[in-house]
C-alpha cells in the first residue's frame, strides 16, 4: 500500500498500558466511525505496514485507546510512538452536497462569483488556524480561507468551487 492510496488518520501520541496499549490522537470529527476498525497502517521506517487491531475503543473522545496484534509490552509501544496511521482512500465515506475532503479537490477550478475565474486548486495549507486553498493562477499563488461563509457551491461534474469572497480579497495577491 502506497501513501498516496490513504489518509492520514491521525497518530500514535502515548502508551497506554503495560499489556502494550496506545492512544491514537484521530484526525476526525466523527471519532466513532473508526471502532470498528480490523487494521491500520502504521508508517513505520517510511514503510506503510499493516497491523491488525484485537480491540479499541474512544478514550476522551478524540482518542482512540487500541491494542494491536503482537504489540505486547511498553517497549513494543514504545516503537510505535508518534508513527502517523493511514487507511485506505476507498475506506472513506462519501461526501455529499458542499462538502469534500481535502484530497479530493486538488486540482479543482475555484471561481469567483463576482470576480470570475480566479485559478487552481494546488494544495490546501491547513497548518494555520483556518485552513486555506492554495491556488494557481498562472505562477502566482492566491490564498482564500476555507471559510463556509465563503463556499458557495461545489460542483463535482465540472471539478469547480464557486466562492464567493469579500471585495478586494483576490486583487491583494495580483496588484
Amino acid at each position: 500500500m502506497k501513501k498516496e492510496d490513504c489518509f492520514y488518520l491521525g497518530k500514535i501520541v502515548s502508551k497506554f498500558s503495560f499489556k502494550g496499549e496506545v492512544l491514537i490522537k484521530l484526525d476526525t470529527d466523527e471519532p466513532e466511525s473508526y471502532l470498528e476498525m480490523e487494521s491500520v497502517f502504521i508508517d513505520y521506517n517510511d514503510n506503510l505496514v499493516p497491523f491488525f487491531i484485537e480491540k479499541s475503543k474512544l478514550h476522551k473522545s478524540d482518542l482512540l485507546r487500541v491494542k494491536f496484534e503482537d504489540v505486547d509490552s511498553e517497549d513494543d509501544a514504545d516503537d510505535l510512538l508518534k508513527a502517523d496511521i493511514y487507511l485506505p482512500l476507498s475506506l472513506l465515506p462519501a461526501l455529499e452536497g458542499d462538502q469534500f475532503y481535502y484530497h479530493e479537490i486538488i486540482g479543482f477550478t475555484i471561481e469567483d462569483l463576482s470576480y470570475g475565474k480566479v485559478g487552481v486548486i494546488k494544495g490546501i495549507n491547513d497548518s494555520t488556524a483556518q485552513a486555506l486553498f492554495e491556488i494557481d493562477r498562472d505562477g502566482v499563488e492566491i490564498l482564500i480561507p476555507m471559510n463556509d461563509e465563503f463556499i458557495h457551491k461545489v460542483d463535482r461534474t465540472t471539478n469547480t468551487i464557486f466562492v464567493n469572497t469579500p471585495e478586494g480579497l483576490i486583487d491583494l495577491y495580483l496588484q
